[in-house]
This record gives structure tokens, C-alpha cells and sequence, in this order.
């Protein structure tokens, strides 16, 4: 066997050597679970009754995010400048709720599952610190909850009310 990094050339050859890289052992297993966004008829999955016959893959979904963010007081024109710059960089950003010392982002988020949409969920606030000038907050809460979720909650009267009005407001 020739051992080479991946994508190296073979010797004697002007071509790329292609490579794949598999699925984690469990993935056919979780792909198929009820809940875990695989599609029937028309989407971004392979389609019901492919002519191979395989089964669907997973797509991704729609998830509601709630991020709260806490720390020291801040001057509340500079809080709500970086939140709406923060909401021009971030374009699904459906409200944000702000005081001088805690913020609440409500926006909805495309993932495959509820582990991507929380971490990239719990990646937003630092990776746009610098760029949005957003005060140097930590965050003390996150909640994630599906799109069905999310209606049922707001059907039911019990939920977080829509977002509305959209923007940037103070509590």
C-alpha cells in the first residue's frame, strides 16, 4: 500500500489522485430516525422512490434561536448600535431585546440538526465581537427548538410570542 497525503499525486501521473472520506459509523442508522429531517417527494434529499431505491438523506431544518447575553454594563447607544450591526451582518436576525448589561437574540437558523444549530448558535456573539463591536458579554443562555416546535408553542399560547416587531429594541 502507498502511503502519500491525500490528493497527492501518483507517480507517473499529471492527474489529482481522488479521496473520499466516510461517514461516521452510525450515520445510515441516525440519517433514518424519525425527526431527523429526512424528506419525501421534493426537497434537497435524494427523493422518494429514487430509481436505485435508496432511501432519503438528511436535509436541514429551520431552528428557532433564542442567545441571552450578560456582563458588565455597558452605555445603552453603544449596545443598541452593535446589535444593529450585528443584525446587518447576521441578515436572519429576527429581533434583538437589550438593556446596558444583557441582550437577547432571537433569529432562525438552517442546520441538520439541533447539535449544528447550537453551535453555531454559540458561535455568533464572539465571532462577530470584533467586527459588530458588541460588548465583551458571555453567554448565559441558548435555546434551540425546532420549527414544529416553535408553532405549537406559539399556537398553544404558551411559547415566546412571534417576533414582532422586527429589529432591535430595548426591554
Amino acid at each position: 500500500m502507498r502511503r502519500a497525503r491525500p490528493g497527492a499525486l501518483p507517480r507517473g501521473t499529471t492527474e489529482r489522485a481522488l479521496t473520499s472520506v466516510e461517514a461516521g459509523a452510525d450515520f445510515d442508522d441516525a440519517a433514518f430516525r424519525p425527526g431527523t429531517g429526512t424528506t419525501t417527494g421534493a426537497g434537497t434529499g435524494t427523493g422518494a422512490g429514487a430509481a436505485d431505491g435508496t432511501p432519503d438523506r438528511p436535509v436541514s431544518k429551520l431552528w428557532h434561536i433564542t442567545l441571552t447575553v450578560s456582563g458588565r454594563e455597558a452605555p445603552l447607544d453603544e449596545v443598541r448600535r452593535a446589535l444593529e450591526q450585528l443584525a446587518h451582518d447576521h441578515p436572519f436576525l429576527l429581533t434583538s431585546r437589550y438593556a446596558t448589561d444583557h441582550a437577547e437574540i432571537r433569529y432562525w437558523e438552517e442546520a441538520r440538526d439541533l447539535h449544528d444549530a447550537a453551535a453555531v448558535a454559540l458561535r455568533l456573539w464572539g465571532e462577530h465581537r470584533q467586527s459588530a463591536k458588541l460588548p465583551p458579554w458571555e453567554i448565559v443562555g441558548l435555546e434551540v427548538i425546532d420549527r414544529e416546535t416553535y408553532h405549537q408553542r406559539v399556537a398553544e399560547g404558551y411559547g415566546p410570542p412571534p417576533a414582532a416587531p422586527v429589529g432591535v429594541h430595548p426591554y
